[in-house]
C-alpha cells in the first residue's frame, strides 16, 4: 500500500439476494425468518424489481434487499449468483474511490451514484483486467456512503470500547 488508507469500513449495509421469484424469496426472508419489509425499488437499466428488508434497529439496520430481474435474459443477472452483492458503509466514499483506483482496484461502469436506499454508491469489480487488476475476488462489493447519523453511531460504539 503506497499510502495509508484515507478511509474506514464502519459495518455492513447491506447483502443482496437474488432469485427469479422475488415473493419466494421473501416468503423466506420475511414469513419465515422475520425480517421487516421496507420499500420496493424498480429499475429498468439495473435489471432489478426488489424488495428492501431490513433489520436490526437505527444506525445499526441492515438491508437485506431481495431482488429479482424484470427481464431473466438480460444483464445484469441480478439472480445469478443468488448473493449478488454485499454493501458496505464507508465514512468517505469519494477519497475511499481515489484511493482504491490508486491501489489497482477495479469498479464497475458508473461512478459514484444515487442507490436503491437514496445513499451515494459505487461497485467494486468482482474481476481486475490488465487496467486495474485487484477485484473483489468474484463477489460484487457495493461501497456506501455512511451518512452522519451511521458514522456518529459507529464512532461512539468505537469510542465506548477503547
Amino acid at each position: 500500500m503506497s499510502t495509508p488508507r484515507p478511509f474506514q469500513v464502519l459495518g455492513v449495509q447491506q447483502i443482496a439476494v437474488g432469485g427469479l421469484d422475488k415473493q419466494k424469496l421473501r416468503r423466506f426472508w420475511v414469513d419465515i425468518l422475520g425480517l421487516r419489509y421496507g420499500h420496493s425499488y424498480s429499475s429498468e437499466k439495473e435489471n432489478v424489481d426488489e424488495d428492501i428488508c431490513e433489520t436490526g434497529v437505527g444506525a445499526f439496520t441492515v438491508e437485506v434487499d431481495l431482488m429479482q430481474p424484470l427481464d431473466p435474459e438480460k444483464r445484469p443477472k441480478v439472480h445469478d449468483p443468488a448473493l449478488n452483492h454485499v454493501g458496505l458503509w464507508i465514512d468517505d466514499l469519494p477519497k475511499a474511490v481515489a484511493w482504491l483506483e490508486a491501489q489497482g482496484v477495479r469498479f464497475t461502469p458508473g461512478g459514484i451514484r444515487k442507490g436503491a436506499a437514496g445513499h451515494d454508491v459505487c461497485f467494486i469489480h468482482p474481476k481486475g483486467n490488465d487496467e486495474f487488476p485487484i477485484g473483489s475476488e468474484g463477489v460484487l462489493v457495493e461501497l456506501v456512503q455512511a451518512p452522519d447519523e451511521v458514522r456518529q453511531a459507529f464512532a461512539t460504539i468505537a469510542a465506548a470500547s477503547r
